[in-house]
């Protein structure tokens, strides 16, 4: 092999990498361009490793390896929160990219650009269908929601109205992923923050917390708000 079609392959194998991937960074998933582009990458360097190495069945023995490799790195972005499971769909990219990868160091990049248009349309078709049969599904309950609780509070009060929402959120099925405060522009007052996650609807339980701490002197302003509806149950990455 040339260095030239060295090049080639590696470069191609880098460029579609990096379309799947620049797909994963605009959703703000777990992985994005640089990971996929170099899962991709290393593939297609394995596969022409192989190419290089004595034997007919030499590409055939190392593409095999990368199979049961990717697995090992796909299972680390798998993440399980009580009874969801999340980042399955992110897995599942990965070892697309590595199969698409595999093919450009295997000189097949006529079909590795073909495998890049199917994880796309996979990404980019499908999502919007899956989100429809969901919305018309006979078991919403399955379903992953994200949602974002905000109070606005005296600064002196903050501590308070933290512990009281951890408190009222303690009791209910909704999962805690990120809590946040955020001083506002007078420095009187504070904006805390809580994105939380359930299986199924959990309005009613935002609603409780909504009347609890509204009883406090200290709360200007609350909401909330449903901000995601999980097809995959996969959080951005």
């Amino acid at each position: 092999m040339i260095l030239l079609e060295f090049i080639i392959r590696l470069a191609t194998a880098l460029l579609l990498g990096g379309v799947i991937g620049l797909e994963r960074q605009w959703r703000q998933r777990l992985t994005g361009l640089r990971t996929n582009s170099l899962v991709a990458v290393g593939a297609a360097l394995f596969v022409l490793l192989g190419s290089r190495l004595p034997g007919q069945d030499s590409e055939a023995r190392i593409a095999s390896y990368i199979v049961s490799g990717i697995g090992f790195l796909a299972g680390g972005v798998i993440l399980k929160e009580g009874f969801s499971i999340t980042g399955l769909n992110t897995a599942a990219t990965l070892w697309c990219t590595a199969a698409v990868g595999a093919l450009a160091g295997a000189g097949q990049i006529p079909l590795a650009a073909l495998g890049t248009m199917a994880v796309l349309a996979a990404h980019l078709l499908l999502r919007p269908l899956a989100q429809r049969i969901n919305r018309t599904s006979p078991n919403p309950q399955d379903q992953e929601n994200t949602y974002r609780f905000q109070i606005v509070a005296r600064t002196a009060d903050e501590a308070h109205i933290r512990a009281l929402l951890l408190q009222s959120l303690s009791r209910s099925p909704l999962t805690l992923l990120s809590l946040e405060s955020e001083d506002m522009e007078d420095h009187q007052a504070v904006r805390i923050q809580a994105t939380l996650r359930s299986t199924g609807r959990q309005e009613a339980h935002l609603e409780q917390a909504v009347s609890r701490l509204s009883l406090e002197r200290g709360v200007t302003n609350l909401r909330w708000d449903l901000i995601r509806q999980e097809d995959d149950a996969e959080v951005a990455a």
